[in-house]
């Protein structure tokens, strides 16, 4: 008999918390999100939850590991998705589409700013370094190459959560332009 909390149906539950925690940590971070917010959004209880995942850094530290998993397959599909493009364009546009996605921005934005919390940190540098390394081996290693595209990322960052494509001002068009 599997122990408590390891069956198929235990798996599928936590990976539902784990979509439900993206989305409620990406509107309120991860100080202003509730335990109880997680679960209703899960459709279980809160001590269900707990049966789950052991708290609330768990949770989140998961939600990290899950989003890692989204940016480590969409960076993975753009070195064979378009041979058009430079390695750098294929993996900027990939990286666009993905962002496009508002809770797994906000979830990546909430998720930098929890890092006083020693699990999410650990989560968070964990999930750069899968990150860096698929980056490292498309771009063959040139670290410099990597540096310019991480820099770009955190532009597009703030050119999607700015919504700076509807922004018709000359600063605007200078971020976009980039």
């Amino acid at each position: 008999m599997p122990a408590a909390g390891t069956t198929t149906k235990s798996d599928e539950r936590r990976q539902h918390v784990v979509d439900a925690a993206v989305s409620c940590f990406a509107r309120r971070g991860f100080y202003g999100t509730t335990t109880n917010e997680i679960a209703e959004r899960a459709g279980i209880s809160q001590p269900y939850l707990y049966r789950l995942f052991a708290n609330k850094q768990a949770i989140f530290a998961a939600a990290v590991t899950h989003v890692g998993g989204l940016l480590t397959e969409t960076l993975t599909a753009a070195k064979t998705a378009n041979n058009t493009m430079s390695p750098p364009q294929a993996l900027r546009a990939a990286y666009s589409t993905l962002i496009t996605d508002g809770d797994v921005l906000r979830f990546l934005m909430h998720a930098n700013c929890a890092t006083d919390e020693p699990v999410i940190r650990d989560a968070v540098r964990t999930c750069y370094a899968q990150q860096v390394t698929i980056v490292r081996e498309l771009l063959d290693g040139d670290d410099e190459a990597v540096r310019q595209w991480f820099a770009a990322g955190m532009l597009d960052n703030v050119i999607t959560m700015l919504g700076l494509a509807d922004v018709a001002e000359p600063w605007a068009a200078t971020l976009i332009d980039a």
